[in-house]
């Protein structure tokens, strides 16, 4: 078999532009960090980093909108069901719409819960404070966003994902600058920027799915009785995904939390090689972000054979990249961490874990890629199951840390992310042989 057949291509087409369009995100974060790091007081950093690190958690929780839509639409997209196509759409944007509404009328409140379980320095609590009442205004256009989103990664438009994450990622560049530097605004300037890219994304998105829906046949009158229909399924999936979310939410949050129980250097060493973590994932989500769209087709349709080259075409590609990675940070990984901090110790200290960065990309794509498989599939209650296997190993892994220090830590999240993989691949084997796999195709 060739290394580039059609199938491989075309996974590329859709995960290339993915990729791109993703590092757009880290970027985004050095540059709210370096505009508010060039003010007066660390205490404007602290408090948008809090206040971040709050709305990721709340918004984190929430991106079943775009996983269960992106699965429901390509299986619509494959079985060729406007009607379908339409109700993927109407229904958790109307989901997304309702509690992002719900989000902004209790966020004072919510805002408050947040800080005083944060607790620490008054000070860096206020700012946290005044950067969330403005943040969090956007949390209607940033739910839906992942709904636009979503959708149209499932009909496989390539090009509205990029212009989208790209768009919005400059505009909130570019309106940090202005609103922080320019107009000396502070917390508030960076969480006004957010905010207006966000709803201008929202608009952009709208006028895509627009064009969309007229290229796939969906009809005003479609739309207007989309949000009737099977929503108990819509919110089955939701609560299974959200479930998988908080699960894997706590175990990386975990590694943050023990870790600084072992020290200030481990939590910083930590923090530098996680973002070689994160830059990973960034790159093979674009893959996994294909393997969704593609593999819902499959399944919408009830395409063994289609389903079978997805599959395959997306162990050699995602599989071709993790040992590109691996490799750059077996031989390059030092010169990389000495880009990232200048300090010698952290330098020192990184060198010692740094060999988990070379095993964890080898180990993981394999999670990712199969999630990309069951969100297709709109499998979320097994997502669920499986995650909490995982969880529940990550957690016994942990009993090693009191004996191997920091090493524990990133053996439980190898443990954590071979689980994940383990456990999900079994799922799928056993209905491949049982021939089940296509049993819930419904449109």
């Amino acid at each position: 078999m060739p290394l580039f057949s059609k199938v491989d291509k075309a996974l590329w087409l859709l995960a290339l532009p993915m990729i791109f369009s993703n590092i757009t995100v880290p970027l985004l974060g050095l540059v709210d960090t370096a505009v508010i790091g060039h003010l007066d007081s660390p205490v404007y950093l602290g408090g948008v980093a809090i206040g971040a690190t709050a709305t990721s958690f709340l918004f984190m929780l929430l991106l079943f909108l775009r996983m269960s839509t992106t699965g429901l639409t390509a299986q619509a997209f494959g079985a060729n069901n406007p009607s379908a196509l339409a109700r993927a759409l109407v229904q958790p944007l109307l989901l997304a719409l309702g509690a992002g509404f719900v989000i902004v009328l209790l966020r004072e409140p919510l805002i408050s819960l947040a800080l005083h379980i944060v607790g620490g320095n008054q000070d860096v609590l206020f700012q946290a404070r005044r950067f969330l009442e403005i943040r969090w205004l956007s949390a209607p256009a940033s739910l839906a966003n992942l709904v636009l989103l979503g959708w149209l990664l499932g009909v496989q438009y390539a090009r509205a994902p990029v212009i989208l994450l790209v768009v919005g990622n400059v505009l909130n560049i570019v309106l940090d600058v202005w609103l922080v530097m320019g107009l000396q605004m502070n917390v508030q300037g960076a969480a006004l920027a957010t905010v207006t890219a966000e709803y201008a994304t929202f608009f952009i998105g709208l006028l895509m799915v627009k064009k969309v829906m007229g290229l796939r046949g969906i009809s005003f009158e479609m739309l207007k009785q989309a949000w009737r229909g099977n929503v108990r399924r819509l919110l089955a999936l939701n609560r299974d995904i959200m479930l998988r979310s908080l699960l894997l939410q706590i175990c990386f949050a975990s590694v943050t939390i023990f870790g600084a129980r072992l020290g200030s250097e481990i939590v910083a060493v930590n923090a530098v090689l996680m973002t070689l973590l994160t830059f990973t994932a960034y790159a093979l989500d674009g893959f996994a972000y294909a393997v969704e769209a593609h593999s819902g087709q499959a399944y919408g349709a009830g395409n063994r054979g289609q389903l079978l080259e997805v599959w395959g075409a997306a162990c050699r590609q995602a599989g071709l990249v993790a040992l590109i990675f691996a490799v750059i940070y077996a031989f390059f990984g030092e010169q990389i961490v000495s880009l990232l901090t200048s300090i010698p110790e952290l330098q020192q200290q990184a060198d010692i874990y740094l060999h988990w960065q070379i095993i964890l990309p080898v180990v993981g794509v394999w999670c990712y890629l199969l999630d990309g498989m069951f969100i297709g599939a709109t499998r979320g209650t097994e997502m669920r199951n499986s995650m909490a296997v995982a969880a529940l190993g990550f957690g016994l892994s942990m009993f090693t840390v009191p004996y191997l220090g920091n090493h524990g830590l990133w053996f439980s999240l190898a443990v954590f992310l071979a689980l994940r993989g383990l456990s999900l691949g079994w799922i799928w084997r056993r209905h491949w042989q049982k021939n089940t796999w296509f049993n819930n195709v419904q449109n």
